[in-house]
């Protein structure tokens, strides 16, 4: 009996010792995050997470090993990656808030402007008042020049002031507002080096820093060349070979794709009808004695029609297609909304293009104080969607607009703000918002968008 008890006595110890070894072992997988009351080995279950943890407790000690330099690595690591985002953030945030570029909306857009900032001096701000050819009425309207900042030759002031072109803020102001507005390609007025307007300088030295900037906004730049002195089909061939070995490598220089697939710059000739056809076809039929067909410098060529007359001429010349230009309806045949059907018949059987060019209104009595018979009132953004309504009518390839910033005549989108000066009260964009007519831009691109999908179904 006696060595039953002992026997019981050894087996019931070496039970409490197996169980006190049991729960010691167990008490070692308990996880250090575990609190009180916590289900016991749960988050141990999944096997997953059980290398999860195992992965975490040996990342705990290689840290507690290596100390502060894992730390200043890390931080290093996370400001390199963060000064990253930054620099890349305002790009992605630039094209998620801007509207997607449309390159069949073209707009001219002038840099002639000039500041003491920038320049030494006002440039077209002061631009002089122009007198009526007839001295008897030019007798009876005030002469001189605008004097700015207060006083410029406009009859709406900017919300950027009178700037400067070669202002780079100024630059990157207008492409972000022509982007804003779902426009794609830049009509840039140009004038060979050295040249300019008669109340300019010469600007050519600026197209570098419009293409960068364009660019960076994922626009195009295309060229409106200027009636400059002595030019003829020569003069022509050299500065349209110029503006191509310069600028034609540049990622923004615009090419249009034509109907065979070809990939060509495409130049607007303002006032091509001073030049007689002859002189044009020198350059721009393939026997022309200055021939620029098939040649690396080959292009399309678009011509200003104003009379109806200068549809033939323009066909006999050797043209590409032909624009309207001016912003007034009913100031020339071109310009007249209920000619653009014939215009656009014309072209269709002549191999032509036929580019409308509509505007939010005109007024440029500023400069031409005589000039009020053609004056076109905004009618609080109408006028323009009625231009933008006339040409859609037509289903043309492409709507040129007339204008990004032409201040003089009124013709601009550029955001303008109310202003009073004295005696001076300008006009303005109200009720609306300094960029009513960007936001109608690009209600009207992407009308168009839709639309020309319809056409070519």
């Amino acid at each position: 009996m006696a060595r039953f008890r002992r026997r019981t006595c050894i087996i019931l110890l070496l039970f409490i010792l197996f169980i006190c070894s049991i729960m010691m072992a167990l008490k070692t997988l308990r996880p250090d995050r575990a609190g009180f009351g916590d289900p016991f080995g749960l988050g141990l279950l999944p096997e997953l997470q059980q290398r999860t943890v195992l992965l975490d407790s040996k990342q705990n000690l290689l840290n507690r090993a290596q100390g502060d330099t894992v730390t200043r690595v890390s931080n290093l690591h996370s400001i390199a990656v963060n000064t990253m985002k930054a620099s890349m953030s305002p790009v992605k945030k630039l094209e998620e808030e801007l509207s997607s570029p449309n390159y069949n909306f073209h707009i001219f857009y002038y840099t002639w402007y000039g500041n003491p900032q920038f320049d030494g001096k006002y440039i077209h701000w002061n631009h002089p008042l122009l007198p009526h050819w007839d001295p008897k009425i030019a007798n009876n309207y005030p002469k001189g020049r605008h004097n700015p900042p207060e006083d410029i030759g406009a009859n709406f002031y900017p919300e950027l002031g009178s700037y400067s072109s070669k202002d780079p803020t100024v630059i990157e102001a207008h492409m972000k507002q022509m982007r804003t507005a779902s426009t794609g390609v830049i009509v840039l007025s140009w004038y060979p080096p050295g040249m300019a307007d008669e109340n300019g300088e010469p600007t050519d030295d600026l197209v570098p820093v419009v293409l960068d900037y364009a660019h960076k906004y994922n626009l195009k730049v295309t060229f409106h060349i200027e009636p400059y002195k002595d030019r003829d089909d020569r003069s022509m061939y050299h500065n349209v070979k110029y503006i191509i070995d310069k600028y034609g490598s540049h990622p923004a220089f615009y090419r249009h794709k034509t109907s065979t697939g070809r990939l060509l710059p495409m130049f607007y000739v303002y006032d091509s009808y001073v030049t007689i056809p002859e002189i044009w076809a020198n350059l721009l039929t393939v026997s022309g004695s200055q021939s620029i067909r098939n040649t690396p410098y080959d292009a399309l060529f678009i011509a200003l029609l104003v009379e109806e007359r200068h549809k033939h001429d323009i066909h006999r010349s050797g043209f590409d297609g032909m624009y309207t230009y001016f912003a007034t309806n009913g100031f020339s045949y071109g310009s007249s909304h209920h000619n653009w059907a014939s215009l656009k018949a014309f072209c269709d059987s002549n191999n032509l293009m036929f580019i409308p060019s509509v505007g939010p209104g005109y007024i440029d009595t500023s400069i031409r104080p005589w000039n009020n018979h053609n004056t076109r009132n905004r009618v609080n953004g109408k006028y323009y969607e009625t231009a933008f309504s006339a040409a859609l009518l037509v289903r043309p390839e492409i709507i040129s607009i007339t204008s990004f910033n032409e201040w003089h005549e009124g013709t601009q989108i550029e955001k303008a703000v109310p202003k009073r000066t004295g005696q001076m009260v300008y006009l303005d964009y109200k009720p609306h918002k300094p960029n009513v007519y960007l936001e109608l831009t690009q209600k009207w691109s992407e009308k168009y968008r839709k639309e020309q999908e319809q056409w070519l179904m």
